[in-house]
């Protein structure tokens, strides 16, 4: 009987302890962000084959979109970021949230619309399907910026104040959220890819359009209850300072209004402090209403003072960003963006020119993610056992050490590199012959890769057959290899070191201009992603991937020598003893000092 009640009691406190835990802001926030990151995979991957279905099997559109989606990015991160700053968290993530999914929403039934009556659009002459290609993109185009907004004000700042200031919490929940991101990148493209295929494309946007006006009434739900239950939130500094004043005025006029009914002014002998207390008031009335209508009139500046508005948002958050003491962590991360080192098209298609098959292909996508799970798991005891700085360190030696594979497969004889490399004089015909440069997009890139492998595959089976001398398939097959065990391995350094600067910039960056610095850390982000696709487009041939993979690792390096200069200047010495703990770096949120 006394055993039955001890296990009784145990199973209530674990049943207590769950549904607090289920029912906790932590808990809504990741569930939030597990329906938000679901609909935007899903949605990344779908808008790609809908614009090449769209367009008769071209990638015209699709390289378009990506270029309009980086550039977007680039040059309105730091207007997104001081729109995040100057208003309301709530009001951010709820403008954020209904542009976001009705953007997708009203893409989605456009183009549902489209493919049904394809064929009747065609026969007019009015024009409308290339302005149904500038519509689509414009409106997804929006969604996506509408999702950069929402990033910037739940992972850079709503975790922050959920965390409580606590580091441990925070860096557990960053790393939380990034496992989501991993799990959902893998498993939302094979949901809605086994809908199109079993279905169709139609059922494919009718789905994911019915899925974000789903979506955004749970996830409105749900940031509601995490606002409820953090207070905090509701207060923010870096709002508009007009509002502030106009809740002061309105707080000074209760006050009047107060004291003018209290009976103490009634013939009290209180009067005559009361009166002086009343010409304060007086004062500080005037002197309110003077600093509310000056800020009135700048609300309705001249035309071109509006329009300049954007520029000095523009270059006043890149200078911030510029001064700002984790610039150097911050560009280390950026530079990182600039490789051809990771599952995007390029290497993809590489990866068919060499004879791996898709189903490889997914399955080393998979291995991949599992790794960069790892990787955010190591985050979190690496930060508690070494810090957080030291943490970034060693992550990026990893990450270095890893991608030293891929550099070694470009040497092995046999890859498609290395006769390029072992033949200087065809050096610039292998670079640029039969491409013109102007007419490739990035997203072209992987279909060339495609086209030139197989023909290379092609007469290389055509020559073994009468040259003993051509290389045997095995020893191709070791730098292919090679390459992507570098790759893979890399994950778990990159996401790790990823996470370091993220907690860096969010423990280290003040709360007015936590939006503008994380959107210019985005706009550098999509510059140095622009860069390696403009790479890729100078050198498109397999024959020149070695040269890619070499600026890749290059640019790499460069990264994280910038965070170890940012490292050694935090921690000096200290920084290779491991044991010693971190300085403090909360107090010191808003260093402008480089030295």
């Amino acid at each position: 009987m006394f055993l039955f009640s001890l296990l009784s009691l145990f199973s209530t406190s674990i049943a207590g302890s769950c549904a607090r835990y289920f029912t906790s802001a932590k808990f809504l926030l990741y569930l939030g962000h597990s329906l938000s990151t679901w609909g935007d995979r899903m949605w990344h991957f779908a808008v790609s084959v809908f614009l090449v279905e769209l367009y008769g099997y071209s990638l015209l559109l699709t390289a378009v979109y990506g270029l309009v989606v980086s550039g977007s990015v680039l040059l309105l991160g730091a207007i997104i970021g001081n729109w995040v700053d100057k208003n309301s968290r709530f009001r951010v993530t709820q403008i954020s949230l209904i542009v976001q999914n009705t953007s997708v929403l009203l893409c989605g039934i456009i183009l549902m619309m489209t493919f049904l009556f394809k064929v009747q659009l065609e026969s007019m002459s009015y024009g409308w399907i290339p302005t149904i290609y500038i519509l689509v993109i414009t409106v997804a185009n929006t969604a996506n910026l509408a999702s950069t907004a929402m990033s910037i004000t739940i992972q850079r700042d709503w975790i922050i104040v959920v965390a409580g200031e606590d580091r441990s919490i925070l860096a557990g929940m960053n790393a939380t959220l990034r496992r989501i991101d991993q799990i959902t990148n893998i498993l939302a493209p094979i949901a809605v890819g086994q809908i199109m295929t079993f279905g169709s494309i139609v059922i494919g946007c009718g789905f994911i359009a019915g899925w974000n006006l789903l979506s955004m009434c749970v996830e409105y739900a749900l940031l509601w209850k995490v606002y409820q239950k953090t207070p905090a939130l509701a207060f923010k500094a870096g709002q508009k300072v007009e509002e502030q004043e106009l809740e002061e005025l309105n707080m000074q006029k209760d006050v009047s209004s107060d004291s003018q009914e209290s009976p103490i002014q009634k013939g009290t002998p209180y009067t005559e402090h009361i009166s002086i207390n009343e010409d304060r008031l007086s004062e500080a009335t005037r002197m309110t209403k003077k600093k509310v209508s000056e800020f009135q009139n700048k609300e309705e500046p001249s035309w071109r003072k509006l329009m300049g508005k954007p520029f000095h948002t523009f270059r006043d958050g890149w200078i911030a960003y510029y001064r700002h003491s984790v610039f150097l962590a911050g560009m280390g991360l950026a530079f990182l963006y600039m490789t051809v080192l990771g599952f995007d098209s390029v290497t993809t298609g590489y990866a068919y020119t060499q004879g791996l098959s898709s189903a490889v292909l997914s399955l080393l996508m998979a291995i991949s993610a599992i790794v960069g799970i790892l990787g955010t798991i190591a985050f979190t005891h690496l930060r508690k056992k070494y810090g957080l700085i030291r943490t970034g360190f060693i992550s990026g030696i990893v990450h270095v050490i890893s991608l030293s594979l891929c550099v070694t497969s470009v040497f092995i004889p046999g890859s498609a590199s290395y006769q390029t490399f072992s033949s200087s004089a065809n050096l610039s015909l292998q670079l640029t012959e039969g491409h013109l440069l102007a007419s490739v997009s990035p997203d072209e890139v992987s279909k060339d890769y495609f086209t030139t492998g197989m023909q290379n595959l092609k007469n290389s089976s055509s020559l073994a057959m009468n040259d003993t001398e051509i290389l045997p398939p095995s020893v191709s097959s070791i730098s292919v290899r090679l390459l992507f065990a570098g790759i893979i391995a890399a994950r778990a350094g990159l996401w790790s070191f990823d996470l370091t600067v993220t907690q860096l910039i969010q423990e280290n960056v003040i709360e007015s201009e936590r939006g503008i610095i994380s959107g210019v850390q985005n706009s550098m982000n999509c510059l140095f992603d622009m860069l390696h696709f403009i790479m890729v487009i100078l050198a498109p041939n397999p024959e020149s991937f070695g040269f890619l993979v070499l600026i890749s690792f290059s640019f790499v390096s460069m990264g994280h020598m910038m965070y170890f200069w940012y490292a050694f200047k935090r921690l000096g010495k200290k920084l290779f003893a491991c044991c010693s703990p971190d300085p403090t770096t909360k107090n010191s949120t808003h260093d402008l000092s480089l030295g």
